[in-house]
């Protein structure tokens, strides 16, 4: 992606690019336009509506598979997504390497897995492995060849069966996340209502940003009505482009690099991951200016996972990482160099002290089971909802 100057606060908010003064981690070039590299998005027998249908398409999926290194790592995944020694410390032990590529969108993850190019670990969202475990794309994952794998399911009984993978049987959840509203309390002070109608607070008038990213900012707009977070009902989607219209006069963008538009200012209020609020407090010059709430009618939650591709060469060593993964010293030190917390029991004090100013950034087992997570659709329930999107970045 070219960097672009940021629009004037005048100017139709567009989406922005400004080249980042630090990494933003899971915000880093992520997109969110539904229909990225022409990807079908509707949840279907014949594969996910993206993917050759057949169970065989692909091998046998469900094979055990054999935890011993057979070859180097092929690591597939947001960039800078995890603590350098860490990754230093597998290959030492392992004998191997980790080969790294890194996506931008869960779309260009998919394309890239249907283009041919072949990866041993990837790290899907949850509605993303929901599909792809539908269409045959993900080999079975056996919990108790993962010496660690109790820390998660002993502890999470959430992820013991979630809808997205019945049995958590080819995936292993990695991270979990919320959405909220981070704010400049230098800008434009405390006193926020705890709402989503903060997003068209005057006092940010023309310096606020959204989510480059569908089912969040149509999410968000839903909450906002009382509707459900993922609805694909026309009338209601109709409801929402007209609310996310009135919004329009106090956007600068669409953005989901909400890391750095915080830090250098572009950004006054921001739609905002709970993970890149929290690393934000180790980058801020002085972290007190920053705020970030969770609003009332509710916060979208998420969860990225551990995954195998079905075409994986090296499935044994994939197995040895995530297992070296689940350590929980591998796991603190991860969630210091991410700011998100990840699901394995003995770590829940090390996230807490990481967001002491921030508590909202903290998922608990009674937000999963809030169950606002964004769900897959029909093909012409996702169609209805990529129409209004294309509405909403219209303007």
């Amino acid at each position: 992606m070219s960097p672009e100057a940021p629009p004037s606060p005048s100017a139709s908010p567009a989406p922005h690019a400004a080249a980042p003064a630090l990494l933003s981690r899971r915000s880093l070039l992520r997109t969110g336009a539904a229909a990225t590299a022409g990807i079908g998005l509707g949840l279907t027998t014949a594969g996910c509506g993206f993917l050759p249908a057949g169970p065989t398409a692909y091998g046998d999926t469900e094979e055990p598979i054999d935890v011993k290194v057979d070859g180097d790592l092929v690591y597939f995944n947001w960039a800078d997504f995890v603590d350098p020694a860490v990754f230093a410390g597998f290959e030492k032990e392992y004998g191997v390497k980790v080969i790294q590529s890194n996506f931008d969108s869960m779309e260009g993850m998919v394309a890239k897995l249907n283009a041919g190019n072949r990866y041993d670990i990837i790290f899907p969202s949850a509605k993303w492995a929901q599909r792809l475990a539908a269409g045959h794309r993900l080999r079975r994952i056996d919990h108790s060849k993962l010496r660690n794998a109790e820390s998660v399911f002993g502890h999470y009984p959430y992820f013991a069966d979630p809808w997205y993978d019945a049995g958590s049987g080819h995936t292993v959840p990695r991270i979990m996340y919320k959405t909220g509203i981070g704010w400049r309390k230098d800008k434009i002070g405390d006193g926020l209502s705890g709402s989503w109608d903060d997003l068209w607070s005057t006092r940010a008038k023309g310096k606020v940003f959204v989510l480059d990213d569908r089912d969040e900012v149509l999410g968000f707009a839903a909450l906002k009505l009382g509707l459900d977070l993922t609805t694909t009902d026309e009338d209601e989607l109709g409801r929402i482009t007209e609310t996310l219209r009135s919004l329009r006069p106090h956007l600068r963008g669409f953005s989901s690099d909400s890391y750095n538009n915080l830090l250098n200012g572009n950004a006054v209020m921001t739609q905002a991951w709970s993970g890149d609020m929290a690393a934000m407090l180790g980058q801020a010059e002085d972290p007190s200016v920053l705020g970030f709430e969770i609003a009332k009618e509710g916060a979208p939650v998420n969860s990225d996972c551990y995954a195998i591709p079905s075409d994986a060469r090296h499935p044994g060593t994939a197995m040895l990482f995530i297992d070296y993964m689940l350590r929980p010293e591998n796991v603190k030190k991860n969630i210091e160099y991410i700011g998100y917390p990840m699901p394995v029991g003995g770590t829940e004090d090390t996230y807490a002290a990481l967001v002491e100013p921030f508590p909202e950034c903290l998922v608990s087992a009674e937000d999963l089971k809030d169950d606002l997570f964004f769900r897959n659709g029909s093909a012409k329930g996702e169609q209805a909802r990529d129409t209004a999107w294309t509405h909403v970045k219209a303007g």
